[in-house]
């Protein structure tokens, strides 16, 4: 039988983890790389779109841009399109992380 020392430790050390992983989710960042096709590897990969989420719904997005034949910058409509489904992925996976952490929390 644990000892009141040995329930205490090992729920300070639960404790610890949920607040690690609350303190993990609340920001998340997601990001779209590139590369050229036919490149060696994805170590050259480089950003094109990133999005920083806090918790509170704060939120920042750098867009991929490019100049028109006028030379007005303009959104890459493909790129940001493929951003924004990673970026809705990323919050829903969040959610059902949160959720499950809570159903374990309320017993």
């Amino acid at each position: 039988m644990a000892t009141n020392t040995e329930l205490k430790e090992a729920l300070k050390s639960v404790a610890d983890k949920i607040a690690q992983y609350v303190e993990d989710a609340a920001g998340m960042t997601v990001e779209t790389a590139y590369i050229e096709m036919g490149a060696a590897s994805f170590d050259g990969a480089r950003l094109a779109a990133r999005t920083s989420v806090k918790l509170d719904g704060d939120s920042q997005t750098v867009l991929p841009m490019r100049k028109n034949e006028a030379g007005a910058l303009e959104v890459d409509a493909v790129v940001f399109d493929l951003h924004q489904q990673n970026v809705q992925a990323a919050i829903e996976y969040r959610a059902r992380m949160m959720d499950a952490l809570l159903s374990v929390l309320r017993g």
